[in-house]
């Protein structure tokens, strides 16, 4: 795989450095120059695959060059080895629960790939490597578990004071080892700058072998389309004939950046719906045509507020580049935490079924844009996070207590291990130099 810069300032690399570079010198965004479209006998065979055998082959179909099959099947075991199972809640709705990994949030797929990615070019070069990563909720922590005692690894969490819910604030915060939590006096765009700033800081990429862990890192973006093909062919096991929606809720826009991956290698989606919360800079581009990033307001639904969305220039290449194309491929949606409260509501009266509150504002965005339809479609929520993760929200939205799995109902005894740290760039350079 051959990636270039979205900012074409810098030279095009091969896999291997631009999952340690993170970002390239100009600030840019690496992206693949090739995307390989999946023969018809992979669609036709997918249903019955394993989640584990999907992944495998698309990263095949995406990295052979670079890395060989056995090689690749074992990183592809190592990561992958837990389900993403679809769940009907309503008919034609289904609800795509990707919290079944360890941190219990989708963005497992995402860590555990790179670290497993990142190991393997670890040992063929001997070398040590510093990741910088910044959360607004369950990326920290997947990347904590991902890269915990991996050797040659040392990992940086940035996350903003007051921002998190206290689960997800145990989970990068109670590891220690080699996982070292900084707890930053600002929002989540702040702390995505300072990480940003601090790979095109001279002084600092000369001193460490800097890596990124966000979804501005390719290795993050590739498992992140394994659960899309996984969802079609849990559909099809079930007969569906009918066009497949995703509703994704979204934050940074790596999520639905990957599933863009997945489309451009053949996957059958008539369109994707990105749902935010009150941040919304991007369904006002995609109904407006203007992007005009803001700063980040909190709601409840925490790790979707974002401002200044960074894969927002990937999404647009892969859906077309320009505004009238782009819109082919996707629309937005934005909904208020009084809306997502009363969605998480009806759901668990006439359900049962629990939904975090990002997955409400997926469930409401689909909603949204299926009654503009005039055909049947398979509806297709992206639920990124268990809803014990944001257990004050959920409880007092439903006004019941909720079931909390023993690996998070642990975390809340442990001692929170932080460096508290202000939002100005020198202060964090002096603290990586110190």
């Amino acid at each position: 795989m051959i990636l270039y810069s979205t900012n074409h300032q810098s030279p095009d690399v091969s896999l291997e450095e631009a999952v340690f570079r993170g970002l390239p010198s100009d600030n840019g965004l690496y992206m693949p120059h090739i995307i390989p479209t999946l023969p018809v006998s992979f669609f036709e065979n997918i249903d019955k695959m394993s989640i584990t055998d999907i992944a495998f082959e698309v990263s095949k179909a995406l990295l052979s060059d670079d890395i060989s099959d056995d090689d690749l099947k074992m990183i592809v075991e190592r990561a992958i080895n837990f389900d993403a199972p679809m769940v009907e809640i309503e008919e034609n709705t289904y609800v795509l629960e990707l919290f079944h990994g360890p941190s219990m949030a989708f963005k497992d797929f995402g860590a555990r790939f790179m670290a497993s990615l990142m190991s393997y070019f670890l040992q063929k070069s001997q070398k040590d490597v510093h990741i910088l990563v910044a959360t607004s909720g369950d990326t920290g922590g997947a990347v904590a578990q991902g890269f915990y005692k991996t050797p040659g690894i040392k990992v940086t969490i940035l996350y903003p004071t007051g921002k998190v819910s206290d689960i997800q604030e145990k989970q990068l915060t109670t590891l220690g080892e080699n996982v070292t939590a900084l707890e930053i006096d600002g929002t989540f765009d702040d702390c995505q700058s300072l990480v940003k700033a601090a790979f095109l800081d001279k002084d600092l990429s000369s001193k460490f072998n800097l890596a990124s862990a966000n979804s501005i890192n390719i290795s993050r973006l590739i498992p992140q389309s394994f659960y899309y093909f996984q969802a079609f062919a849990a559909l099809k096991r079930q007969g569906n004939t009918k066009p497949v929606v995703f509703c994704v809720p979204s934050g940074n826009f790596g999520n639905i950046s990957a599933g863009l991956i997945a489309k451009r290698m053949g996957l059958p989606v008539k369109m994707f719906v990105a749902a935010t919360n009150a941040n919304n800079v991007i369904p006002e581009y995609l109904k407006t045509g203007n992007y005009v990033s803001k700063i980040s307001q909190e709601t409840i639904s925490n790790a979707m507020d974002v401002g200044n969305p960074s894969n927002f220039i990937r999404m647009r290449l892969l859906a077309g580049d320009v505004h009238e194309q782009v819109v082919t491929h996707i629309t937005g949606d934005f909904s208020t935490d009084t809306a997502t409260r009363k969605a998480m509501k009806e759901v668990f009266e006439r359900t049962n079924y629990i939904m975090c509150p990002h997955t409400a504002v997926a469930y409401l965005g689909l909603k949204s844009y299926t009654d503009t339809l005039n055909e049947e479609v398979a509806g297709v929520v992206l639920s990124t996070a268990h809803y014990a993760k944001f257990l004050d929200v959920v409880e007092d939205t439903l006004g019941t207590k909720v079931e909390v799995p023993e690996r998070l109902s642990d975390l809340l005894s442990k001692e929170k291990v932080a460096i508290p740290l202000s939002k100005e760039f020198v202060d964090f350079k002096k603290y990586l130099l110190s």
